[in-house]
């Protein structure tokens, strides 16, 4: 109690509310809110009060370290910052919390597993690599935890992910807690293997939808033009020491753009899958602490990460498909703050997403230009999920197949309410 005062933790979020007390009766959950919602605190809160409650805690004197609990997130930057909150949660106690990912030396990690692990955080290749290497034993496994679950199962991870489960207790051994701010319905399905048959679907607001606190602005630009309106956006649109998060979809076209606005005087840097892992830690930490205010970004910066304060993100190339379009705008408005997203659309090279960008701005209640509602009309591409019939469609036919479904309010307890019923 006294890390969560620490951790400024008043009043939880209607998917702490939810999920939290359903985890610590043992329940195996998947769970979708909105970005920004305080999903990490969900599952890492009820995972250190079991492990305290169960008393096995992890040894630094074995050769072999067999942690009680395994979260696994789709990118480096998203493990550590899980391990970052998980040491706060857990500052003061004897519960060992551990992060491993691919790029950091092995030796480096392997020597903060030596001083104990309770909790391991990490990415699947080298959950993988260290379970092989009989460096990590799952097999005292008793919670698992999938952040991005959607991107985890849908996304190229799903052969990792059934690996590290066949080395691990089975399913009805473990708890499974699956957490996201998207979860398409045939990753719902593809999810539901994970879990046990009395498993809770816990959602909070639209499944997939949009931020509400972040106010999109969709702009019609040729990709010929995208250059040039960028420029004008950030002179004419963004006040010059705004933090502001910049999507791409290339590499090169990250590290070009920034080069671009580093010549018009903009302290900028870029992140992405192709540079070294020191660099995008050191990317990272120069724009959380104002040392550049404008990040040039690949979807790598998508999903998960808490920057404090960045105000605008602009999608200077649409992605493939809406779940990315509402992890990017996530990264503004988080905790109850407003953000604005600013959104270049290519009726022509975009047409594919026009459909379902048109239903994510209604319901989140954005203004639709009706130039995008009439080039979404003649659109091919599938339609979205989130309109008002197909999510009632949903939660009868989740009524079905799931061991049950909670919806989450707007209204929350008093923290002295959810610290009692924890």
């Amino acid at each position: 109690m006294n890390n969560l005062r620490k951790s400024n933790y008043t009043t939880p979020t209607p998917i702490q509310k939810n999920a939290i007390p359903n985890a610590l009766d043992g329940r195996d959950i998947m769970a979708c809110a909105q970005t920004g919602s305080g999903k990490t605190a969900a599952f890492l809160l009820p995972i250190i009060s079991k492990i305290f409650e169960a008393g096995e805690l992890g040894d630094g004197m074995m050769d072999v370290q067999e942690p009680k609990a395994l979260v696994i997130a789709p990118t480096r930057e998203l493990a550590c910052q899980i391990e970052t909150e998980a040491k706060k949660l857990c500052h003061g106690t004897i519960i060992k919390s551990v992060v491993i990912y691919g790029g950091v030396n092995v030796l480096h990690h392997l020597s903060q597993l030596r001083k104990g692990c309770d909790i391991l955080v990490g990415t699947p290749g080298r959950i993988i690599g260290f379970a092989s290497d009989g460096k990590v034993s799952l097999k005292k496994v008793k919670f698992l935890v999938l952040d991005e679950a959607d991107r985890m199962l849908d996304q190229g991870f799903e052969p990792d992910i059934r690996r590290i489960e066949r080395e691990m207790p089975s399913k009805d051994e473990r708890q499974t807690l699956l957490f996201s701010a998207t979860f398409p319905a045939e990753v719902q399905d593809l999810a539901s293997q994970m879990l046990r048959r009395d498993y809770l679907f816990i959602a909070v607001g639209i499944v997939g939808g949009a931020n509400q606190d972040v106010k999109q602005t969709v702009l019609e630009v040729a990709s010929s033009d995208k250059i040039q309106k960028l420029k004008e956006v950030l002179q004419n649109d963004i006040p010059r020491d705004s933090k502001v998060l910049i999507f791409v979809e290339l590499k090169k076209r990250a590290d070009f753009l920034a080069a671009r606005l580093l010549q018009e005087g903009y302290k900028c840097t870029s992140i992405h899958g192709d540079r070294l892992q020191r660099e995008r830690e050191i990317a990272l930490r120069q724009f959380k602490n104002n040392e550049c205010n404008v990040l040039m970004a690949t979807s790598v910066a998508a999903r998960g990460l808490d920057i404090p304060k960045v105000e605008f993100v602009v999608n200077f190339d649409m992605p493939s498909e809406v779940d990315e379009y509402v992890h990017r705008i996530g990264r503004t408005g988080r905790l109850g703050l407003q953000g604005h997203a600013i959104t270049f659309v290519d009726p022509t090279s975009d047409s594919q997403v026009l459909r379902s960008l048109v239903a994510t701005l209604k319901n989140a209640g954005q203004e639709i230009p009706p130039w995008l509602e009439q080039h979404s009309t003649g659109a091919t591409g599938t339609f979205s999920e989130f309109n008002n019939d197909a999510r009632s469609d949903f939660r009868r036919e989740f009524g079905g197949t799931g061991g049950g479904f909670a919806s989450g309010g707007a209204s929350n307890p008093t923290f002295g309410d959810f610290s009692s019923a924890w």
